[in-house]
């Protein structure tokens, strides 16, 4: 393949320009690019990158597009190329901010009414943790809330307000009071994993060897529908229409978001993720959901119509819920943190 030209000499060359980055938004040291034009390559190598005033690492440089990793420090703020000769515009990236971290989420955190975050420390599977599930303020205060649930897993709210949890290996879900305290609501869920009501109160269990689970308000349990076992776990939503949507990574890097309609009929809603894991409905009718797009991993944001696209750049994402002050909430395996997206979470009840 012919080399890609590099732009020439070290004095007089154009300033570069940023038209568009791509995401917009992004953890720390996740990775994002840069559209526009004189981004480099140059004689004497790359350009400089300030992401918020901090030197970004440049992983790829073309004439049109530049690759970037985020600075582990950088906040939201602009970002800057700069050469010998002079600087680009700028143009602004939102940076997730950390809330809380030595976390072990495995699926989406719960927001509740109030904003308070609710994730888990599962731990590995069969092995008790000190504390089950934290919550933390919208400012990043974490306290143990949970403790004696082994393998917490997928966190729930229903329509009166009340938090419910799965334990993966027990296969129980438990209800959990204003202090912290868990009661069993259901056993026999198999590997419980993902979790979420609907707007009638029915609680959607995952047991990730196959089985859906519907609980009604009067606790009668129900065989919703059957899927393709996953490697790790399922991950449920419901968007405004009674949908149940599921996610479940299989070893395939082409997997499937499944629908399954309020009388249990599936059908393939979108196809073409690596490792799909949790996920949320917007507002606006898209959903959101950690995986990897086309090789780019982050936060994809699916519309409607089925066009995909990466809505924040990041690694090691689990899932993703809206709280109520405005923000999304995205959980990697170890941590939570908090951006604005500007988009608002469905309200289903």
């Amino acid at each position: 393949m012919p080399r890609a030209r590099s732009q020439s000499g070290n004095g007089n060359l154009p300033d570069p320009r940023i038209d568009t980055i791509d995401p917009a938004a992004a953890l720390p040291l996740g990775e994002v690019e840069l559209i526009g034009a004189n981004l480099g390559p140059y004689t004497f190598g790359p350009p400089a990158v300030l992401v918020d005033g901090h030197s970004a690492h440049v992983l790829m440089s073309r004439a049109g597009r530049l690759a970037l990793r985020v600075p582990a420090e950088a906040r939201t703020g602009p970002v800057e190329v700069r050469n010998p000769s002079g600087a680009s515009n700028t143009a602004p990236l939102r940076v997730a901010r950390q809330l809380a971290a030595e976390l072990h989420p495995v699926t989406s955190p719960a927001v509740s009414r109030s904003g308070m975050i609710y994730a888990t420390i599962s731990g590995p599977r069969g092995k008790q943790t000190p504390v089950s599930i934290v919550r933390i303020s919208p400012d990043g205060r974490g306290t143990p809330f949970v403790t004696g649930i082994l393998n917490a897993t997928g966190l729930a709210f229903n329509p009166d307000g009340d938090l419910f949890v799965t334990s993966r290996a027990e296969g129980n879900v438990y209800r959990i009071d204003s202090s912290g305290e868990s009661t069993v609501y259901a056993e026999g869920m198999g590997v419980a994993t993902g979790a979420a009501f609907d707007a009638h109160g029915n609680l959607f269990v995952g047991d990730r060897s196959g089985t859906v689970f519907k609980i009604d308000p009067k606790r009668q349990i129900f065989v919703h529908a059957t899927l393709e076992p996953s490697v790790s776990a399922y991950h449920l939503a419901v968007d405004a229409d009674g949908n149940l949507l599921v996610t479940g990574p299989t070893l395939s890097s082409n997997d499937t978001i499944w629908s399954i309609d309020p009388h249990g009929e599936i059908r393939a809603w979108y196809r073409g993720l690596g490792r799909p894991q949790g996920l949320a409905v917007g507002s606006d009718g898209n959903v959101y959901l950690a995986a990897c797009l086309h090789g780019r991993h982050g936060l994809v944001r699916i519309t409607p119509a089925g066009e995909a696209a990466l809505a924040v750049a990041g690694a090691n994402l689990v899932g993703v819920a809206f709280s109520p002050l405005g923000t999304a909430i995205l959980a990697t395996n170890d941590a939570v943190y908090d951006v604005d997206l500007g988009v608002e979470g469905v309200s289903l009840f």
